[in-house]
C-alpha cells in the first residue's frame, strides 16, 4: 500500500486532513452518546430531575445534529479522493501497459489485465474506503467508547476485554488463510476474464462449430473453481469476525457477573452500569466491522502485489535519450544480418535484404518464413537480438518511437476498428483535417461507395472491431485512414486475402492509389497481387533465399517458381485468377510439375 500512498493518494492530503477533522467529529460523538445516558439516568429517571431534562435533550440533538453533517461531509470528501485515486491508477497502469512490447502481451492476455485494471483496481480501491471511510471512523469511535468505558469503571473494562490477547494468534492465522485465497480469487478470475474475452470474439467459430455447449462446460468448471474459493475467502473472514463476537458474549458475562452485585449493593448507580454497558455494546459494532476490514485488507493484498508486478514490469523498447530525427522525402529501408528469436525459438537466422525507396517490395514464402516479423521490426514492436534495421540510413533504435512509427501506415488482414463512429475510425482523435481533404480520402479509398447504405453515414457506429461493416469495407476504412496518415513507407500484411473477389477489386484499386510514391513492402501469399512489385524477396526460415523480378525468379526454377506452379497450375496450363495465361511473354512455359514436385517444395521449404 505504500507504493499507492506515495503514487497517489499523498497529492490529497490537503482534502484528506479537513475530512479527517470532520471524521473524528463523527467518532467522538458516538462515545458522547454512551456518556450522556449517565446524566440521563441518573439525573432525570432515576432522581426526576427535570431542570436537567431541557439540557440533557438538547445535548442529544446537538450530538446528533454534528454526527450526521460531519460524517456527510467527510464522506463525499474522502470518496471524493479515492474515486479520484482509483481513476489516476487506472489511467497510468493503461499508459504503462500500452508502452509493453509484444513479447509481454503474448504472456499477458487481455481478460487477464482487464481483471488487472479494473477489477483489483476496484478491490483497492474498496479497500481504501473501507480504511479511510469505516476504519478511521471506527478506531476514533472505538478509542472514545473505551474511554468512556475506562472513566466508569476501568476494572469492569480489563474484564470486559480479558479474553482479547487470547484471539491474536488464531486471527493471524485466519488472516494468512484469507491472504491465500484470495490471491485463488483474483487468478481465477484473470482466467475467467480471459476465457469471457476469447469467446465473444470467437463467437462466430464457436457457433459453427457448435461450441456452445463444450465452452460453456468449460466455463462452468473454472467458476466452480472461483466460487469456491470466494466462499473460502469469505469463511475466513467470517472467522474474524465471529472471534470477535466469542471474545464479546465472554466478556459481557463477565462484566454481568461482577458488575451486577455492585449494582445492587449499590456501590454503582444504574445511570453508571447504561453507561458503561452501552460504551462497550456501541465498541464492538466499530471493533466487528475494523476485524472485518483487517479480513479485506487480506484479499486486497494479493490485487496490490499484482498490480505492483504490473506497474514495476520493465519496458524493453524505449526511445533513446538522444532521438536521431527521422529521415525526410522517401527512405530505403535495409536489413542486414538480423537475428531474432523468440524465446528458444529462432525467427530470423542472419535476414539481409533491401526494399529500395519509392518502390515496392514483396515478401513471400511458406507460413513461418519470417514476413510479418520483418514489419515487427521494421516499427519496432520487437527488437533483434542483433544485426542492423535501417531507415533511411538510420538505425531504427537511433529514432524516437514516436518519430519510427509515424513513418508507417500499415495495412494487414485483420482490419482492427474500434467500436466508435466512422469518422472517428478514420480520423483517430485528428482535429486538423477538413472536410474537403476527408472527402478526397474517402473518395479514394472507395468508402464513399459505401457510405450512402448508412444509417448516419459517416456517424455511424461500427461495432466491435467493426463487426457492423463487411470485410471489404473495413479494409477500405483502414485504407482511408492510412491515405489520412500519408507516410512516406507502406507496409501491406496480406490486405486483400479474406476478401471475395470484388471486394479484392475495389480494395486493390485503393491499395495502388494509396501506394504510389511511397516506398511499400507487401507480404503476399497469393502471387498474383505481387506480380507487378519491382522486387520479389523468397525468404525461407527465417533468411532470404532468393531475390529478383516475376519473371527473373520463374526462369531461375527456385522456391518462387514452385510456390507459382503450386497456385496456378491447372491440369497442364498455367492460369492466373481470371483464367488468362499468368506468365509473362518473357517467361519460359511451365510444364505439368513431375510427381516428385510436391516432394521438392517440401524439402526446399523446410530444408
Amino acid at each position: 500500500m505504500g507504493w499507492v500512498w506515495r503514487d497517489y493518494v499523498r497529492r490529497h492530503v490537503p482534502t484528506i486532513a479537513v475530512a479527517m477533522v470532520f471524521m473524528i467529529l463523527e467518532g467522538t460523538m458516538v462515545g458522547a452518546t454512551s456518556y450522556m445516558l449517565q446524566p440521563m439516568f441518573d439525573q432525570v429517571f432515576v432522581k426526576g430531575n427535570s431542570g436537567a431534562l431541557g439540557w440533557v435533550s438538547l445535548a442529544f440533538l446537538a450530538i446528533f445534529v454534528i454526527r450526521g453533517v460531519a460524517g456527510g461531509i467527510q464522506k463525499v470528501m474522502l470518496t471524493s479522493v479515492s474515486q479520484r485515486t482509483a481513476a489516476q491508477l487506472r489511467l497510468d497502469l493503461l499508459k504503462r501497459l500500452s508502452r509493453q512490447d509484444i513479447a509481454f502481451h503474448q504472456t499477458h492476455p487481455p481478460g487477464f489485465l482487464i481483471q488487472r485494471v479494473q477489477t483489483d483496481v476496484n478491490s483497492v480501491n474498496d479497500v481504501w474506503r473501507a480504511v479511510i471511510l469505516g476504519a478511521g471512523r471506527d478506531a476514533i469511535a472505538l478509542g472514545t467508547l473505551l474511554a468512556v468505558a475506562i472513566n466508569v469503571d476501568w476494572r469492569w473494562t480489563a474484564v470486559m476485554l480479558i479474553g482479547a490477547p487470547l484471539l491474536l494468534l488464531p486471527i493471524g492465522v485466519a488472516q494468512r488463510y484469507v491472504r491465500r485465497k484470495a490471491a485463488q480469487v483474483r487468478d481465477l478470475g484473470a482466467y475467467l476474464a480471459t476465457r469471457l474475452d476469447e469467446v465473444f470474439h470467437g463467437i462466430v467459430p464457436v457457433k459453427l462449430n457448435n461450441l456452445e455447449r463444450y465452452q460453456a462446460d468449460r466455463f462452468k468448471a473454472q467458476t466452480d473453481s472461483y466460487v469456491r474459493s470466494e466462499v473460502r475467502s469469505a469463511f475466513g473472514v467470517a472467522v474474524i469476525t465471529g472471534m470477535i463476537d466469542v471474545m464479546a458474549g465472554v466478556g459481557f458475562m463477565g462484566v454481568l457477573l461482577y458488575g451486577g452485585h455492585e449494582i445492587i449493593s449499590g456501590d454503582k448507580t444504574v445511570g453508571q452500569f447504561m453507561s458503561f454497558f452501552a460504551a462497550i455494546g456501541l465498541a464492538f459494532d466499530p471493533l466487528r466491522r475494523l476485524a472485518q476490514i483487517s479480513g479485506t485488507w487480506q484479499m486486497a493484498a494479493a490485487a496490490l502485489e499484482r498490480l505492483k508486478d504490473l506497474m514495476d514490469a520493465p519496458i524493453r523498447l524505449t526511445s533513446p535519450p538522444n532521438p536521431v530525427p527521422p529521415p525526410t522525402g522517401l527512405p530505403d529501408i535495409e536489413l542486414r544480418d538480423v537475428v531474432l528469436s523468440y524465446g528458444e525459438a529462432r525467427v530470423l537466422r542472419g535476414l539481409s535484404l533491401t526494399a529500395a525507396a519509392g518502390r515496392t517490395t514483396a515478401l513471400v514464402g511458406a507460413s513461418g518464413a519470417g514476413k510479418s516479423t520483418v514489419f515487427n521490426l521494421l516499427t519496432r514492436l520487437v527488437d533483434p537480438q542483433s544485426g542492423e534495421v535501417r531507415i533511411g540510413g538510420i538505425e531504427a533504435r537511433d529514432m524516437s518511437l514516436s518519430g519510427l512509427r509515424g513513418l508507417f501506415s500499415v495495412v494487414t488482414q485483420d482490419a482492427l476498428l474500434f467500436d466508435e463512429t466512422l469518422r472517428e475510425n478514420i480520423l483517430l482523435g485528428r482535429s486538423d483535417v477538413g472536410d474537403a481533404r476527408l472527402r478526397e480520402v474517402l473518395d479514394a479509398a472507395h468508402v464513399s461507395d459505401f457510405l450512402p447504405k448508412l444509417e448516419n453515414g459517416l456517424d455511424t457506429r461500427v461495432g466491435p472491431r467493426g463487426s457492423a461493416l463487411s470485410g471489404g469495407q473495413r479494409q477500405r476504412v483502414v485504407i482511408a485512414r492510412a491515405l489520412l496518415r500519408d507516410t512516406p513507407v507502406l507496409l501491406l500484411d496480406e490486405a486483400t486475402s479474406a476478401l471475395d473477389a470484388q471486394s479484392e477489386k475495389v480494395v486493390q484499386q485503393a491499395l495502388d492509389r494509396l501506394s504510389g510514391g511511397r516506398t511499400t513492402i507487401v507480404i503476399a501469399h497469393r502471387l498474383s497481387t505481387i506480380r507487378g512489385a519491382d522486387r520479389i524477396v523468397v525468404m525461407d526460415r527465417g533468411r532470404v533465399v532468393d531475390a529478383g523480378t516475376h519473371e527473373e525468379l520463374l526462369a531461375r526454377g527456385g522456391s518462387y517458381a514452385d510456390l507459382y506452379r503450386l497456385q496456378f497450375q491447372d491440369g497442364k496450363t498455367v492460369i492466373d485468377r481470371e483464367g488468362a495465361a499468368a506468365l509473362s511473354p518473357r517467361s519460359p512455359q511451365i510444364a505439368t510439375p513431375p510427381p516428385t514436385l510436391w516432394r521438392r517444395l517440401i524439402g526446399r521449404l523446410t530444408g
